[in-house]
């Protein structure tokens, strides 16, 4: 079969996006790949297609868990066989994906980074037919990139165990990061394909204003359709939604605080239109496909412009006209630079914070390798007294390095045990009816239930003995109370994963050259953010082209600079118009300045600046004389 043929089994579609194709042929020939796609360019088929049409398995290495769960789910749906290994899984969920992944008929396996050092994985990867190693979010392995994670680099040493080519994937990468992904992944011979990161449809529009909320009202209020609203902190998502609210719009909030079905219920109500707006952090809206967005706005400035093109792109995926609005003022600019002494506190204390994570936890020297711990950054902070900004960009910069990995907005799956033998289940006498037809459901679905605590579907179970899931739960949480299961509800969590044993004060190796470089590369960013918002001249579109490479893009006619710009060309166009009229006409070619600031306005008159200087331009170029007193 031909990868269109794949195309139209699986997906329905009869033709491939520009440059999906041309990745598609590259990875089926064999070769390392680097493919760089704008946000909704479709990046998942350029993976998808090839690994359908070679034996054996793909590993996808994605930090997106949220992501990876809609991928595998979505794959499942078409009828492919995938699964995924992720932070909030126990060793046994773990061990038993790994031995589908290798002795199953899986096509794709999904693995967040921090998976990959692991001796469990190296152990059973060598069982597997593996057809393509997939890194999507390549930029994280490149220490030039805006979101590094050291866990990525493992990736490269994966290459000394499996010999299958890489499909690496990104939608911002500068020239320079490229390069650093291609050289860390090992690639063979520089193959790297990307599509134009031109959005004609989609207007980009930079407004300074003190009066943030009065914007916003305006833009919900005139822009009809869906739309997104970014903000820095979760508190501020709850303000904005009640504000919009109040005014008649209905809206809603999303944060990574949230717990998962809250999360979901949000999103589904969104994507179907039942709410119009959301309010959100940066947690909202990896891997969520909606067409029809109409506007994204902006309401904080981002701190580099690989997020804000990232998210602004979220808009327009239908190809019609749509708005990327930023709002900002000068208590931006100011805390962006307040950032950057936030986001790296000093060696000193990034190592206090080091050692204050092991004594909260009870974890002594030369201990704790491979623990994962639930954490709590608020709960931290308060035992310590400690800021949570700097506490929080402390333990990244940690992750950097090396010493453990931090996974933000993890879902911890329903565990159940059951405490009794298989033998005297059958004697006890069951309050309720239904847990019958509950045990009966697990048994036959899960193994291992008798020896360890197994994570459960809840949405399955719920269905086959025909309960809502709340009701479900609360069957769970009686058995437990009768002493018959050992029930561990689920979570969402942030969970801490230490490489090794804690390390001893001086010890610590923070590598103080890759803190130098990757401060200054946040600094450098930063001003670029900041350049981007003030600028008054450059195109808005070719401005944010111009920093991922792509020189000398047209103009796009539709951001606020360009249209700026054609209003005062037809301004321009009208005066000179104007002033030939009066000057060649009018006054047969002889006049004075005087003349034409008494028919025109004053030349101390703003409004007459116009004229004086499209009166030079004119005389420039010969199309009316110079004035007789010039």
């Amino acid at each position: 079969m031909a990868p269109s043929d794949i195309l139209k089994e699986y997906w329905g579609y009869d033709s491939f996006r520009p440059k999906q194709e041309e990745i598609v042929n590259a990875a089926l020939d064999g070769r390392d790949v680097l493919a760089i796609l704008p946000t909704g360019g479709g990046k998942s088929v350029c993976f998808q297609v090839p690994a359908l049409m070679r034996e054996g398995i793909a590993i996808v290495v994605t930090p997106l868990i949220a992501l990876m769960k809609d991928q595998v789910q979505n794959l499942n749906d078409r009828g492919i066989k995938a699964l995924c290994v992720n932070a909030g899984m126990g060793r046994r969920e773990v061990e038993l994906a790994f031995n589908n992944a290798a002795y199953g008929d899986f096509k794709f396996l999904y693995l967040s980074p921090e998976r990959l050092g692991t001796p469990l994985f190296r152990n059973y990867v060598k069982e597997m037919n593996v057809s393509f190693i997939v890194v999507d979010e390549a930029h994280c392995i490149s220490q030039w990139g805006y979101d590094f994670r050291p866990d990525y680099l493992q990736i490269g040493v994966i290459r000394d165990l499996v010999d299958a080519p890489v499909i690496a994937l990104t939608a911002t990468a500068t020239p320079e990061v490229a390069d650093d992904i291609m050289d860390k992944l090992r690639f063979g011979d520089k193959c790297l394909i990307k599509s134009g990161f031109e959005r004609p449809n989609l207007s980009y529009i930079v407004r300074r204003c003190d009066d943030k909320l009065g914007q916003l009202l305006s833009i919900c209020t005139n822009v009809q359709g869906t739309g997104i609203i970014y903000v820095r902190s979760r508190k501020k998502t709850e303000e904005l939604s009640a504000f919009l609210n109040a005014n008649g719009i209905p809206a809603s909030f999303y944060h990574a605080g949230l717990g998962p079905d809250s999360r979901s219920d949000r999103q589904e109500q969104w994507k179907k239109g039942k709410i119009r707006v959301m309010v959100c952090t940066n947690a909202f809206g990896m891997g969520i496909d909606k067409p029809d967005v109409r506007f994204v706005v902006h309401f904080d400035v981002p701190d580099s412009p690989e997020a804000y093109f990232q998210e602004a792109g979220r808009g327009g995926r239908d190809g019609k006209r749509s708005f990327a609005v930023l709002l900002w003022n000068a208590a931006d600019t100011k805390r962006l630079r307040q950032i950057a002494s936030v986001s790296f506190p000093s060696l000193e204390y990034i190592e206090d914070i080091y050692h204050k994570v092991h004594i909260f936890y009870e974890i002594p020297y030369d201990a704790g390798a491979g623990r994962q711990l639930k954490f709590d950054l608020d709960g931290f902070c308060r035992h310590f007294g400690l800021q949570r900004q700097s506490a929080y960009y402390a333990m990244v910069y940690i992750e950097r390095t090396g010493h453990w990995t931090l996974s933000e907005d993890v879902d911890i799956s329903t565990k159940v045990q059951v405490r009794v033998e298989r033998n005297d289940l059958y004697e006890i006498e069951l309050p309720d009816p239904a847990m019958a037809g509950l045990l009966e459901v697990l048994m036959r679905r899960y193994t291992g239930l008798f020896s360890y605590p197994v994570p459960i579907d809840e949405d399955y179970v719920a269905s086959r003995i025909g309960v809502t899931v709340p009701m479900l739960r609360q069957l769970l949480y009686k058995l437990s109370l009768e002493h018959i299961i050992r029930y561990i509800p689920n979570d969402h969590a942030t969970v801490l994963y230490l490489h090794h044993e804690r390390l001893r004060p001086k010890n610590v190796n923070l590598d103080p050259e890759r803190y130098a470089l990757l401060k200054n590369s946040s600094l450098e960013r930063m001003q670029k953010m900041i350049d981007y918002i003030s600028e008054e001249d450059a195109c808005r579109s070719s401005y944010l082209l111009e920093y991922f490479g792509q020189k000398d893009s047209a103009d796009c006619g539709t951001c606020d600079v360009c249209r700026s710009a054609k209003r005062k060309s037809a301004v321009s166009d009208d005066t000179a118009a104007r002033l030939i009229a009066f000057i060649n006409e009018e006054k047969a070619g002889k006049y004075s300045l005087e003349d034409v600031t008494l028919r025109f306005g004053s030349v101390t008159d703003s409004s007459s600046e116009d004229y004086i200087s499209v009166l030079r331009h004119l005389t420039d170029e010969g199309s009316v004389p110079p004035p007789e007193d010039y």
